[in-house]
C-alpha cells in the first residue's frame, strides 16, 4: 500500500505563518521528483507547534494539491487520546490515503496504555493507519509485543514506522506481524539495512532536499540489484548525518533556505542553526553539488 521513498514534509513559514504558497510548490517538486509518499504534520513538519486550525489546514492543502497524484499520509497523533481521533477523523474526511500516529509523548503511558490509546483511534476512525515509534521523542518505546498485538488485532493498522534505532527490535516486528504488515524506516541511516529485513521504504527527512535519490535506494532495491542500492545508500550517508547536525527539522530547512526551497524560519523553541554547524552544512551541500 505504502513504500519507497515517503517524505517527511517540511513546514515552510512565512513572517510567523503557514506559507501556503511554497507548501503547494513542495507538493509539485516531490510529484516531479518521483516521491512515493507525502507526510505533512510529523516530527519534521514542526506539528509540535501548529495549531490545531493550521495542522489541519496544512493536511488540506497538501491533499488539494497532490490531487489523487501521490498518497498523502497525514500525521494526526498526539498524546490525546481525543485530539488523535479528531486530527484522524479529519485527515479521513478531507482525503487522506492514511494517518501517521505518534505515541503519546509526555504521558508515559504503560504498554497497555498504548495499544487502548491505539484502538480507541483504529475503532474510531477506518483509514490506513501507521503507528509511529520514536521513543528520543515521546520518552516511551512501543514494545513488539503491543505493535504485534495491535497489528493482528486491526485490519486497518497497516504498519509501523520505526524510529528506535534499534534494528533488533525491527527484526522482531517482522518476526511477529502479519506478512502484509508494513515496516517502514524513520531514520534515513536505516533505510537499506531495514530494508534486507523485510521493510518497504523510508519516512524520509533527506527527501525533503534530495528526493529522487532516496527513491533511487528503494528502487534499485526492490529490483534486485542490491549493490546499486548499497552504493547510492553509502554515497547519502554524509548528507544524511548532515541533517542531524542539530535537532530535526533545523538542518534541513536550513538546507532548503540555502537551495532555495523555502525560507528557513523555524518555529521556537527550534533555534537557528549555529554559525558553525551552518557552515559545516554549507560545505557539504556544495559537495553533493546542492549549491552553486
Amino acid at each position: 500500500m505504502f513504500r519507497g521513498s515517503m517524505v517527511a514534509l517540511v513546514t515552510p513559514f512565512k513572517n510567523g505563518k503557514v506559507d501556503k504558497k511554497t507548501l503547494k510548490k513542495l507538493v509539485r517538486f516531490h510529484i516531479k521528483n518521483n516521491t512515493s509518499a507525502l507526510v505533512p504534520c510529523g516530527t519534521t513538519g514542526e506539528s509540535a507547534t501548529l495549531s490545531y486550525e493550521e495542522h489541519e489546514m496544512v493536511i488540506d492543502i497538501v491533499i488539494q494539491e497532490a490531487g489523487g497524484r501521490i498518497p498523502v499520509i497525514a500525521g494526526t497523533g498526539s498524546n490525546s487520546t481525543w485530539e488523535a481521533i479528531k486530527l484522524t477523523r479529519f485527515a479521513k474526511k478531507a482525503g487522506a490515503d492514511g494517518a501517521l500516529l505518534i505515541c503519546p509523548y509526555y504521558n508515559k503511558p504503560t504498554q497497555n496504555g498504548l495499544y487502548e490509546h491505539f484502538k480507541a483511534i483504529a475503532e474510531e476512525v477506518d483509514i490506513p493507519l501507521i503507528l509511529y515509534n520514536i521513543p528520543s521523542r515521546t520518552g516511551i518505546n512501543m514494545a513488539v509485543d503491543t505493535i504485534s498485538k495491535l497489528a493482528k488485532d486491526f485490519k486497518n493498522i497497516v504498519g509501523v514506522k520505526e524510529a528506535s534505532g534499534n534494528l533488533d527490535q525491527m527484526i522482531n516486528i517482522r518476526r511477529n506481524t502479519p506478512d502484509n504488515f508494513l515496516l517502514i524506516s524513520g531514520d534515513d541511516a536505516l533505510t537499506l539495512p531495514v530494508l534486507s529485513i523485510g521493510g518497504k521504504g523510508v519516512i524520509s527527512v533527506l527527501a525533503n532536499i534530495m528526493p529522487k535519490e532516496v527513491e533511487d535506494v528503494v528502487r534499485k532495491f526492490e529490483v534486485g540489484d542490491v549493490q546499486g542500492a548499497r552504493e547510492l545508500h553509502l554515497h547519502l550517508y554524509p548528507l544524511i548525518k548532515a541533517m542531524f547536525l542539530e535537532t530535526n527539522p533545523i538542518p534541513v530547512k536550513t538546507a532548503m533556505g540555502m537551495m532555495g526551497l523555502i525560507s528557513p524560519e523555524l518555529r521556537l523553541p527550534l533555534a537557528p542553526m549555529s554559525d558553525k554547524n551552518k557552515n559545516l552544512l554549507r560545505k557539504i551541500l556544495k559537495q553533493y553539488r546542492l549549491l552553486a
